[in-house]
């Protein structure tokens, strides 16, 4: 497939780029004037943009302050932990160009966890993007002893509660240099080390992703083979930076296609963003799509049971109409209502998501064919994929022409995939990571002496070439948003406290994790007698307040882990599981799925009205 524009094709391809860098000087080459970006800037109250060459501009600007400022040498690592923005753009390409390698943080993440990220990948500078956060990391001085330099973007006030020994702390503004013209391109080697991502790993700790230009590279130019994005394209960023489904699908695709980029201010205005941008295009982990449907399903709730007839009507239509485009069923009569439906019901759904997106993909997760057979059913095609950090991170994806919800599609051009042991899917390619830093024995466990990469999840291949996730070799939980928890390490950190005799933890495609808990009846006693509680904690009078010394204790015992593994409900039961009611293996396993069945009305009372 060729993505054109007046007869020229459009899309950078990977040897013309050779590297991240050299992508965005292609792109700066090519499309000097476009539109490269758009933000809002909170002291105009306005949204801005940046061409090409503006933005070429500023990474002038950004490198000839790393090379003033800094005694950085190529091969160094430096860290971003900010929102999406321009700036993280600049730092990264004027930090590629010199040869140095990035680290992106998650900003919601806790600050340990940031802390040991700095340690382990020995990074010597941090770009922040307040002061604030700076704050939190002065009581972990000993753990980041390798870092040199802080940058904060906004302008703060310095203070001397803000001095750390080692570290240099200095606003970007009084950092950057005033003027500077050339952007050095150093490093041509696209098998060079760009980026270290760090994921969360079976042991609490996270591993880091090592990933070079070419891995990166390839993976997106393999999706615009089969995803047609154009110049004239507009998507908005929401999804953070720090996850590579973004980077590479919504920063450096959409930079090789060259395509304009948009800023969301923030999840909760996502709704006011749409309506401004309005954007052709929507990239997302299947929470938001999640918060959309339940939107709908809300508003419907509370009208007249007429619109609610001709709402599913609607969709019932488009979705028949849509089988029927993709060669799956044959032409039925009621397909003459969709001129009308659409007018009617659908139109007015897509203008709450500004009325111009052609077409959403979602990966990170797995989505709700429920949430999936709206959209389609209301005539916006939601296309699934699927991949991981390691794979750079694509690996398969449904196509507007051959589209299987309950699927994540066929595998992108020039990725192999097949069935090993048990069923996993096995991935090889150019996108398959170089390793995991400083981790030899984890890379040889995940990836084969020829090339192999062990994804972890079970699946099935159809005929056709339709991959279907069906489970995962080791119990990980992948939230709606995308990240990943493994339950067995965080069921063992509660088991520290010996109030819990047994617990497990739950939130499989949720947008947060909950947690089943058998209490230590002993334990239990003495701790309710000591605070006035009822001795049955399952007692109405009491639940809130027991829950809420539980989520405590739980909190304090599980606060090594990622901010977003955050436990928000708890639901006490009162049968021990056992091998002789079928919920323990004879090995004192737990049958996670039993355990699940048994108390889907404890669970389903987690998650009511999410």
């Amino acid at each position: 497939m060729q993505i054109e524009q007046n007869g020229m094709t459009s899309v950078i391809s990977v040897d013309k780029a050779k590297t991240l860098n050299g992508l965005f000087n292609e792109r700066v080459q090519r499309s000097p004037q476009n539109v490269a970006y758009r933000y809002f800037d909170p002291i105009s109250e306005q949204w801005c943009s940046y061409t090409w060459e503006q933005m070429n501009q500023h990474v002038a600007r950004w490198q000839a302050a790393l090379i003033k400022e800094e005694s950085l040498v190529p091969g160094d690592r430096v860290a971003v932990m900010m929102r999406n923005c321009p700036e993280w753009v600049m730092f990264e390409q004027a930090a590629m160009g010199l040869g140095l390698v990035i680290i992106p943080l998650y900003t919601d993440d806790r600050v340990e966890n940031a802390a040991y990220v700095i340690n382990d990948a020995n990074v010597k500078l941090l770009l922040l993007e307040n002061s604030q956060q700076w704050r939190q990391f002065l009581n972990l001085q000993k753990e980041i002893e390798g870092l040199q330099r802080v940058v904060i973007l906004r302008p703060f006030e310095s203070s001397s509660a803000d001095v750390c020994d080692n570290v240099r702390i200095v606003s970007a503004m009084e950092w950057l240099s005033a003027r500077a013209t050339e952007v050095k391109h150093i490093n041509n080697d696209p098998n060079s080390l760009a980026t270290i991502v760090y994921t969360s790993g079976t042991s609490g700790r996270p591993k880091g992703v090592m990933l070079s230009h070419h891995n990166i590279l390839t993976n997106a130019f393999s999706c615009l083979q089969v995803i047609q994005v154009t110049p004239e394209d507009l998507l908005l960023s929401f999804l953070p930076l720090s996850h590579t489904f973004e980077r590479t699908t919504g920063y450096y695709a959409p930079m090789m296609a060259g395509a304009t980029i948009a800023y969301a201010r923030s999840i909760p205005q996502l709704q006011e963003d749409l309506l401004i941008i309005r954007p052709t295009i929507m990239i997302s982990v299947p929470r938001i799509y999640e918060r959309v449907y339940a939107g709908i399903q809300a508003k419907l709730a509370e009208g007249p049971g007429f619109a609610r007839w001709l709402f599913n009507l609607a969709v019932d239509v488009g979705y028949s109409r849509f089988e029927y485009q993709q060669g799956r069923a044959s032409w039925q009569l009621t397909h003459c209502l969709w001129p009308l439906l659409k007018k009617l019901i659908a139109d007015k759904v897509m203008a709450k998501l500004g009325g111009r997106l052609r077409m959403v993909l979602s990966g990170g997760a797995a989505l709700s064919p429920e949430v999936s057979r709206i959209f389609i059913g209301l005539g916006l095609p939601i296309l699934q994929g699927y991949g991981m950090t390691e794979s750079s991170p694509v690996v398969c994806v449904n196509r507007l022409e051959d589209n299987m919800p309950a699927s994540v599609g066929l595998s992108i051009p020039g990725v192999e995939i097949k069935l090993g042991e048990s069923d996993a899917l096995l991935i090889r390619g150019p996108n398959v990571m170089l390793g995991y830093w400083n981790n030899p024995d984890a890379t040889k466990a995940m990836v084969s002496s020829d090339g192999w990469l062990n994804s972890g999840d079970i699946a099935a291949i159809d005929a056709a070439g339709h991959v279907i996730i069906t489970g995962r070799l080791k119990e990980i939980i992948v939230l709606s948003t995308g990240e990943k928890v493994p339950p067995a390490d965080m069921e063992a950190a509660i088991l520290r406290d010996l109030l819990f005799e047994q617990v497990m933890l739950i939130g499989e495609a949720r947008s947060y994790l909950s947690v089943l808990v058998v209490l230590n009846p002993k334990h239990w006693q003495s701790y309710a007698t000591q605070h006035g509680l009822e001795e049955d904690p399952t007692h109405e009078q009491s639940r809130q307040r027991v829950e809420e010394i539980l989520l405590e204790k739980i909190s304090h015992q599980t606060d090594e882990f990622p901010g977003y593994a955050k436990i928000r409900r708890v639901a006490v039961v009162q049968e021990p599981w056992s091998v002789d009611n079928g919920l323990l293996t004879p090995t004192l396993k737990l049958k996670r799925a039993k355990v699940f069945e048994k108390h889907q009305a404890e669970i389903d009372g987690l998650y009511a009205g999410h």
